[in-house]
């Protein structure tokens, strides 16, 4: 916590230096008060004769110390926020980065509901141990010094009496954290089911509701959160017995000191404003300690909460980047690796990039899901040369997403090597490796933005024309380093010179270097406007989009939902399209789509794409029967290979699912054979019988 800590710790400091001079004014005030009632009003050193002008004087003194205490309160105030709150803003931003590192089975093993408690909840009760430690335990401290030490020079058995009663409430303070600490871990869990829950049912509403399942869940939720209500209800059980027993030794203590005092005001040795000055002085130090032991518990439960997030923080990404980079950061297609070891095995020194050629190699591939005995792939060898078109069927669970899964490292082999360019996966850069990919899904997922947005989201350029730079965070050693957009390489690293500032060392890769990029730099890091319209004409998409209102500048509802789920596949192809990476992996991607518009889009892709290799995973014989290969998977393993007519005379298992799919088939080719008539011949010439009806059948399907 202490990387976080330093670097607020001026405004920390001031915090402090300012709780100090508030302090100072309420522990000089009893002092004021003794003399008002010894002098001013009883005038023990006067013969009995009051003093009104003394009483007028110490009066406007007290009352410009409280205005001056008032000040210096709230100047404490300002800076332990601006400590605090700075701080829990650099711990959800490393939160967030730190999270995006991780491996698909990692953040599985946290849950989603777990690390949204933790970015949000943990983060809070973070800040609020900052402040609370810097205001509550500074002023505590202070007052408790302070005030003995003040009691003390009243009268000694006064300060004996309060350091009596302290034992009793530091053991009750101890005794009660020691049950409240494992109560608190227990609640952040609790909350972490409640949140995964929630989550996962607003997600899945639609389901829910076409089930008729929402008495089943609202009973599901009900009882995740009784269970929160019932761990919290303890921790106010304790705390409700910690307050009356602190409260009962405080007013012994006030109690005791009375006694005392009035027996040494009747003996003379002791006045009765010491008596009013020593409990004063009294309840400011029980409060004040009062206040610690409520500051214990919120403590308490900031370093459980900050325990929860160490161990996020601290995780190792399963997923490590290798040594090869590209140089260029946003053109990949430029590059390649030569000198790659021919033997297979991953090499250990940096390679010269020249030309990405988009061959992908599979070499004895075997591949088991962590916690799993059974290997989901088994020795899997291929070979896929760059521009050719690959399909990949397989009964369900045969591995097919597994396979593509391997290629931009979603995970990472158990056994083999997967190679693109004949250098193993993991010896790349992660970023510079998936920068070579795009991918698109069968579950497309869609941002809250615009149409524009969500196809230029694979492919975010700074404007050319300008040099500017952006500030970057490693990784794995958080190192925060400002590089050329253009060429990629590094102009400043102030943070192993020692020259960087707080922001600077925070590697915030939220913000763009605010000297080069102005707002309207950043609204222009996009892709070009005609570029992501040819994406979407591509994809199929554009005749969706231009009759709308705002057209691609229309704002998509929370994960797509006012869109249909081939809408969403399209935009989806259209960034994937637009990314223009050498390889392209299609996922059952246009499982959404009629046959029609599939056939338009691997036309047009086909010929905007020739270079790409393009790897199709679908279940339909329409969607890959014109792939260079086809690869029939069988309880992860590769049972044959060959052509649409190849496989047609040697594979059982293709030979079936063409048999299922005759009708989609036979549809699919009147579609494909209208789409030629349509290139080749002029509109007013594509008015035959034939071609009509060839295009509505195409249509229906």
């Amino acid at each position: 916590m202490w990387q976080y800590v330093k670097r607020y710790a001026h405004f920390a400091i001031i915090a402090a230096l300012f709780m100090g001079g508030e302090v100072l004014m309420d522990l000089i005030q009893p002092g004021l008060m003794r003399r008002i009632v010894d002098d001013g009003v009883l005038g023990l050193n006067n013969n009995g004769v009051g003093n009104l002008e003394l009483i007028w004087r110490l009066g406007v003194q007290m009352i410009g110390m409280v205005l001056i205490g008032c000040c210096f309160g709230s100047l404490n105030n300002v800076f332990v926020n601006m400590a605090s709150q700075n701080m829990g803003n650099d711990l959800r931003k490393d939160m967030f980065r730190k999270i995006m590192t991780f491996s698909f089975p990692q953040i599985d093993a946290f849950g989603a509901g777990s690390l949204i408690t933790r970015i949000t909840n943990d983060v809070t009760q973070v800040e609020r141990l900052i402040a609370q430690f810097v205001r509550g335990m500074v002023r505590t401290v202070l007052m408790t010094i302070g005030s003995l030490y003040f009691m003390f020079t009243l009268s000694p058995d006064f300060a004996f009496i309060v350091l009596g009663a302290l034992p009793f409430i530091i053991g009750a303070m101890y005794f009660a954290l020691r049950k409240l600490n494992p109560l608190f871990t227990l609640q952040q869990e609790k909350l972490d089911v409640v949140n995964d829950m929630l989550q996962e049912d607003i997600s899945a509403i639609r389901i829910i509701k076409a089930c008729v399942r929402e008495t089943y869940e609202k009973l599901r939720f009900g009882k995740a959160n009784d269970d929160l209500i019932k761990t919290q209800l303890k921790v106010l059980l304790t705390l409700a017995f910690l307050n009356p027993l602190v409260n009962m030794v405080m007013n012994l203590s006030v109690a005791a000191i009375l006694w005392y005092g009035a027996r040494d005001v009747m003996e003379g040795a002791a006045s009765p404003g010491s008596i009013m000055a020593a409990i004063t002085y009294t309840t400011q130090l029980l409060m004040g300690i009062m206040m610690l032991m409520m500051l214990f518990q919120n403590i308490s439960r900031g370093f459980i909460s900050w325990k929860r997030l160490a161990t996020v923080l601290h995780l190792e990404p399963e997923i490590q980047d290798g040594k090869f980079e590209d140089k260029d950061c946003s053109n990949v297609s430029d590059f390649s690796f030569e000198n790659a070891d021919a033997a297979g095995q991953r090499s250990e020194n940096t390679t010269k990039i020249i030309n990405t050629q988009g061959r992908i190699e599979f070499v004895n591939v075997s591949f088991t899901y962590p916690g799993s005995q059974k290997p989901v792939l088994e020795h899997i060898n291929l070979t896929i040369n760059p521009g050719e078109t690959i399909a990949i069927m397989g009964s369900t669970g045969s591995g097919k997403t597994t396979l593509i899964n391997l290629i931009p490292r979603f995970y990472d082999v158990t056994e083999g090597s997967v190679r693109i360019d004949g250098v193993d996966v993991r010896d790349y850069k992660v970023s510079s490796l998936r920068r070579r990919i795009a991918i698109a899904l069968q579950k497309s997922e869609l941002f809250s933005t615009s149409i524009k947005e969500n196809i230029a989201w694979g492919r975010r350029e700074l404007d050319e024309t300008k040099t500017e730079t952006a500030t970057t965070c490693d990784s794995n050693t958080g190192t925060a380093t400002t590089c050329d957009s253009k060429t990629g390489t590094a102009i400043t690293d102030k943070t192993k010179t020692g020259t960087a500032s707080p922001d600077e060392l925070r590697g915030n890769v939220f913000q763009p270097n605010e000297t080069n990029l102005t707002e309207s730099d950043t609204q222009s890091n996009t892709a070009a406007d005609a570029d992501i319209e040819r994406a979407a004409r591509i994809a199929q998409v554009h005749e969706f989009i231009a009759p709308l209102e705002q057209g691609y500048d229309t704002v998509v509802a929370e994960r797509g939902m006012s869109l249909s789920g081939g809408q969403k596949q399209r935009i989806a192809l259209a960034r994937a399209v637009l990314k223009g990476s050498p390889i392209m992996i299609f996922d059952d991607a246009t499982s959404a789509l009629d046959l029609k518009t599939e056939a338009n889009f691997y036309n047009e892709l086909a010929k905007t794409s020739p270079q790409s290799t393009k790897i199709i995973v679908a279940q339909r014989i329409a969607s890959v029967r014109r792939a260079n290969r086809i690869l029939i998977l069988e309880s992860g393993k590769i049972v044959a290979e060959g052509t649409h007519r190849e496989l047609l005379k040697s594979c059982e298992i293709y030979q079936d699912i063409y048999q299922s799919q005759v009708g989609d088939i036979a549809q699919h080719e009147n579609a494909t054979q209208t789409e030629n008539a349509n290139t080749t011949q002029p509109k007013a010439n594509t008015t035959s019988k034939e071609a009509d009806a060839s295009a509505k059948g195409g249509e229906r399907a």
